[in-house]
């Protein structure tokens, strides 16, 4: 069982996407990094992830 399991999570902002059908799981004791260029959405999903936002969808 994934300590950590993301099925299509969407969010967005009116009409803007911040994130769109983001989907990983990361399973205990596994090194996990959440890399990419700026705007991607990273910031978003782990926001969302951890409740601070809520989902469009997910």
């Amino acid at each position: 069982m994934p300590a950590i399991e993301c099925r299509s999570l969407t969010k967005y902002y009116g009409d803007v996407r911040g994130i769109e059908d983001v989907s990983f799981a990361v399973e205990d004791g596994e090194v996990f990094g959440f890399l990419g260029p700026n705007g991607a959405g990273k910031t978003t999903a782990i926001r969302t992830l951890l409740g601070f936002l809520s989902p469009t969808s997910g």
